[in-house]
């Protein structure tokens, strides 16, 4: 290795400037470079998501809802709407109604969180300046559904990639905080009184098209984010722990974690020490698993959540068994 690129990586990995860098190890070294380039291989995930994400909502916007006047929830409906009623530029308006955003999302989330931000939607902004897309229908039923499908594409993928190119989550989060109220609360608010306002100036035909919009956006973006399979979350109580986690893992083919712990019953509450069995699976194998389990223990005690992604393991790399 070179010895800019060397003097690069201590620079940006060991960042202690007690430490005489010329007499770092070759082991502490390596592991400084490993953790440059997994730094490096994520931010340039990072970066390709979200120029995906701000290519998808540009046609969105573009293609589908600018012509017909149609607009979305948050502040990418803030935009639209004001687009709508005045003659300044929506790549304007998506800096302007942003903007405050990004400051907040600097303090509430992190520094890194506000740069991707400011990249995201300043990059929203001069495709919209830039790019030129065919209108390709005047049907609203069709704009409604597409215009949201692609928007919400574009959100989910500026989310993939650690931004937003709509402020209004950051604001949820930072209200939900501040007065002890639901992320899901403040936004179903804020966008009741966006869809009110374009009731009123738009018109009741076009705010109910919208709504179509903002449901077509939001179920893209959720499944964007959070992928095409369900993932649930599995715990089994039972005696036959044993014969429980050996059938997860040859039967079923996905991993398992044991726990140990204590359960209790009667009226006097006695405990019993017992290994808790816990696994992820999608939902599609949930029948599978019940099934195989009541083979072993039918009153074996099970509690099952919903899982919103899973990193590492078994989950995603073997396929499903039939």
């Amino acid at each position: 290795m070179n010895s800019f690129l060397k003097n690069l990586v201590l620079k940006l990995i060991i960042r202690d400037e007690s430490i005489d860098r010329s007499k770092i190890s070759d082991y502490i070294f390596a592991k400084a470079y490993k953790k440059f380039r997994i730094t490096v291989k994520h931010n340039i995930k990072d970066v390709f998501l979200i120029l995906l994400g701000i290519l998808s909502a540009s046609f969105g916007f573009k293609a589908f809802l600018l012509t017909n006047h149609f607009i979305d929830g948050g502040a990418t409906g803030i935009s639209l709407l004001v687009a709508s009623l005045t003659n300044i530029p929506l790549y304007v308006l998506i800096i302007c109604v942003n903007l405050p955003f990004v400051f907040l999302g600097y303090n509430v989330i992190g520094k890194q969180f506000a740069f991707k931000t400011a990249f995201a939607i300043g990059g929203l902004s001069l495709a919209l300046a830039t790019l030129t897309f065919p209108n390709i229908t005047d049907d609203n039923l069709l704009v409604a559904v597409f215009g949201g499908f692609f928007l919400g594409a574009g959100i989910g993928f500026a989310i993939r990639g650690g931004a937003v190119i709509d402020g209004t989550e950051v604001l949820a989060i930072y209200l939900s905080r501040k007065f002890g109220t639901t992320i899901g609360d403040v936004i179903i608010i804020i966008n009741i009184l966006i869809f009110g306002t374009a009731a009123y100036f738009l018109g009741i035909e076009v705010a109910l098209y919208s709504m179509i919009t903002y449901l077509a956006a939001s179920k893209t973006l959720d499944f964007i984010v959070e992928g095409i399979e369900e993932y649930i979350g599995v715990t089994i109580v039972s005696s036959h722990n044993e014969e429980i986690r050996e059938m997860i893992i040859n039967t079923m083919g996905r991993g398992v974690t044991v726990y140990s712990g204590k359960k209790g019953y009667g009226k006097r509450g006695e405990t019993k020490e017992t290994d808790i069995v816990y696994t992820v699976i999608t939902r599609l194998e949930l029948n599978k698993l019940m099934t195989e389990l009541d083979k072993i223990s039918p009153s074996a005690f099970v509690v099952m959540n919903s899982v919103k992604d899973t990193r590492g393991g078994m989950i995603k790399k073997r396929p499903l068994k039939h």
